[in-house]
């Protein structure tokens, strides 16, 4: 199964790039010496650098690799860095501009047109030859990824400039133009440094340099605290009798960490560029939890960073930050082993074989072993949970998530593990009930409608467990009304109003008119997108506060248009607005730069529908179906069209095609049965359908359609079938 590899390690190494840049990180190390020492030892100052004999980790002494169709001769000219690159019958020699990262993989960035940069489909694995790295290591390690596959290297999801540029440098823009088509990417700085937390401090040196001249002491590094800084530092401290170290001192001000989340998130762009300085929601639209990303229980599944699961922590919940573990500099964690937990839990309760559970010298003796289970991304980069969550096997069998009792145990049974867990805790209750039903709706993507609504009006729940149920409302309920939502609409919680502000088009528009419009004048900017997003039919066009909320949506899908994805949303919001022409003109630009996504190719063709225009529909669809071949949503397209045209023996074939590439979606196999039937071929589809309904697992449609095939036929054999199915 396909999966996107091209994910930015955060690592680079200083680099030193313009004369501006010189002056800047001078001036920082003459009055930081012992900061910039320790951010040198961080992923954040390796996170790119130009390629040069010191930066470049990999075997570039004429070592050539084989991966299926491809091959590549890595090589130095000169001082340069080469890669002679076969593949499709084509070989070409591309040279490395750039290295992207360094461990567990180093990257390595290919100059390509209009502005590019994209990363070269293998990567130097530098771990160590214990750990099996020395080697090259192609991205996609189990596919041979062709040229006209969205996945391939030279496409916009493996683009740098896009992708994650902003997260490896300082100040940087990547200035894409709609217009042409291309990039002008610029950044202060190569790396990670200063700037990409603290801010553009420009004028920073020269006012520390007075007031030290003044003092005799550095305004960020003074010599002595105040009485009042010293009591804000506050600290972590044990009571008599606790268990866990409780905060002591001033309410902590944690908002710093919307600068860590600005990286360490999935998230959609809404500005060029990141500022430290800024609020994350005027910068991101966040991802909440769901799946494919998520499991059931909230774990990390595919690649999402530390945001979400975070968030969900008791941790966080606490007040506890991402300074607590890691060095401000390094960002290394601060102390190794159990250390670094007993900082806040108990050595006498938590550093005891009766709660470990097992040696405390032993792998499975480490806290992080049991409460932050590795996921492993790209092949070789394991990445810990950060939700901390209670192992719990008794769950696995359920909602199919992963635990890590029966990852080191791998002959045993989920079972198993919960049954010893269960002697441990001799008649305990299980550690936490309260998520149950935010477990079910993960793993059946629906519940009840009043187990839906308490569940996001539990406030014993983190607020982004309650945002991501108000997101899945859709899959539980198909109309709200005001007296729903208000609450929302004025809760405190900034994601709760994100959440709700993007589920709109579920209220009637004369409801959206009611508190819910309010969310265009939001404090944050992700919410009034949103918001505007699902107001763009309910006639607002001279209020006040929908034009700039309009101009901050098309501002956001303009960022991010150098993906096809962007292109359909910007479509989309053009064609509500009634401007027709712009949405063609964003559908095509989305097929230009992204050709292998077939949505603008479907979504084109039905604009050419609507305007009557047949030719160019089939055209559409015709290039649709030679870039993608293998989409299913193409051969449903084209299907339809056939199907209008009066050519319902040649729909039937791309139909079943559709299904073939497919197999999961009612849709598809509904429409195919149908055609069937419209045929005169009523008990090939009524057989086909009797041995497809359980792979549906009896969808209540298919259900119907079954019956009605076999009242049509008056096989009374069938009926009976479908009207006992389940």
């Amino acid at each position: 199964m396909k999966y996107l590899t091209f994910t930015c390690l955060f690592m680079a190494s200083l680099l030193l790039f313009f004369s501006f840049t010189v002056k800047a990180n001078t001036n920082c190390v003459s009055c930081h010496q012992q900061a910039v020492s320790n951010w040198q030892q961080s992923d954040h100052a390796k996170a790119m650098d130009v390629a040069a004999a010191n930066t470049v980790l990999g075997d570039f002494s004429g070592t050539a690799v084989a991966h299926y169709t491809q091959q590549a001769r890595f090589y130095q000219k000169g001082q340069d860095f080469w890669i002679n690159f076969t593949e499709a019958d084509s070989t070409t020699d591309y040279q490395v501009k750039y290295t992207f990262g360094h461990y567990p993989l180093q990257q390595y960035l290919i100059e390509g047109s209009a502005g590019k940069l994209q990363v070269f489909p293998f990567a130097w694995d530098s771990r160590s030859k214990e750990e099996g790295g020395q080697r090259w290591y192609p991205m996609y390690s189990q596919e041979d990824i062709q040229p006209a596959d969205r996945l391939h290297w030279r496409q916009p999801l493996q683009n740098w400039n896009g992708m994650c540029a902003d997260c490896h440098s300082d100040g940087l823009t990547r200035n894409y133009s709609v217009e042409t088509k291309q990039f002008d990417t610029t950044w202060d700085n190569i790396n990670v440094g200063c700037q990409s937390c603290h801010g553009e401090m420009t004028h920073h040196a020269d006012t520390a340099s007075s007031a030290s001249q003044l003092t005799g002491q550095s305004s960020h590094g003074k010599l002595a605290l105040s009485s009042d800084e010293q009591k804000a530092i506050g600290q972590w401290l044990l009571d008599d009798g606790a268990k866990i170290a409780s905060w002591h001192g001033e309410p902590r001000d944690n908002q710093f960490m919307e600068t860590c989340f600005a990286c360490h998130s999935l998230r959609s762009p809404i500005t060029d560029g990141i500022d430290p300085n800024a609020a994350f929601l005027d910068q991101f639209v966040p991802s909440l939890l769901a799946p494919p990303m998520y499991h059931a229980d909230g774990q990390i599944k595919e690649e999402v960073y530390v945001y979400g699961s975070f968030l969900q922590s008791k941790m966080y919940a606490a007040g506890v930050n991402c300074l607590d573990c890691h060095d401000k500099h390094t960002m290394k964690i601060k102390v190794q082993g159990n250390g670094l937990c007993l900082q806040c839990h108990s050595s006498e309760v938590y550093q005891q074989q009766s709660h470990l559970r097992h040696d405390v010298s032993s792998t499975a003796g480490q806290c992080v072993s049991c409460h932050m289970p590795e996921t492993t991304y790209m092949g070789v980069d394991a990445r810990r949970d950060h939700s901390f969550k209670v192992p719990r096997p008794d769950l696995s069998a359920k909602y199919d998530t992963p635990n890590v009792c029966t990852g080191c145990h791998e002959m045993q049974s989920s079972n198993w593990a919960a049954d010893i867990i269960n002697q441990w805790r001799q008649g305990d209750a299980l550690p936490d009930t309260s998520q149950d039903d935010f477990l079910a709706l993960m793993h059946n993507g629906t519940l009840p409608v009043a187990r839906h609504f308490a569940l996001i009006n539990n406030t014993e729940l983190s607020v982004i467990v309650r945002a991501s149920a108000i997101a899945m409302l859709p899959n539980s309920v198909a109309q709200l009304s005001d007296n729903d939502v208000k609450g929302w609409v004025q809760s405190e919680h900034d994601l709760i109003r994100l959440a709700v502000a993007g589920i709109g088009n579920m209220l009637p528009v004369p409801e959206r008119l009611k508190s819910y419009q309010t969310l265009l004048e939001d404090r944050f900017k992700a919410v009034r997108l949103r918001a505007a997003n699902h107001l763009l039919d309910a006639g607002l066009n001279n209020n006040a506060a929908f034009k700039p909320a309009l101009e901050l949506l098309l501002k956001f899908n303009e960022v991010s248009m150098w993906r096809g994805e962007s292109a359909l949303n910007q479509s989309m919001v053009y064609l509500q607005l009634g401007r027709t022409k712009e949405a063609l003109n964003s559908l095509q630009h989305g097929i230009d730069v992204d050709p292998f996504f077939a949505p603008n190719y479907v979504n084109l063709a039905d604009v050419y529908r609507q305007a009557g225009q047949v030719e160019n529909e089939r055209m559409t669809l015709n290039a649709g179906l030679k870039a993608n071949p293998t989409s299913a949503v193409m051969h449903y397209a084209h299907g339809m069209y056939l199907f209008r045209a009066q050519r319902k023996p040649d729909s039937i074939e791309a139909f079943r095609r559709a299904v073939k590439l497919a197999p999961d979606n009612v849709q598809y196999v509904y429409v195919y049965f149908l055609v069937l039937d419209g045929v005169g071929q009523t008990d090939k589809a009524l057989r086909e359908l009797k041995l497809a309904l359980g792979r549906y697992h009896y969808h209540p449609q298919l259900r119907q359609l079954g019956v009605n095939f076999a009242q049509k036929m008056n096989d009374a054999k069938a009926l009976m079938y479908f009207q006992k199915a389940k």
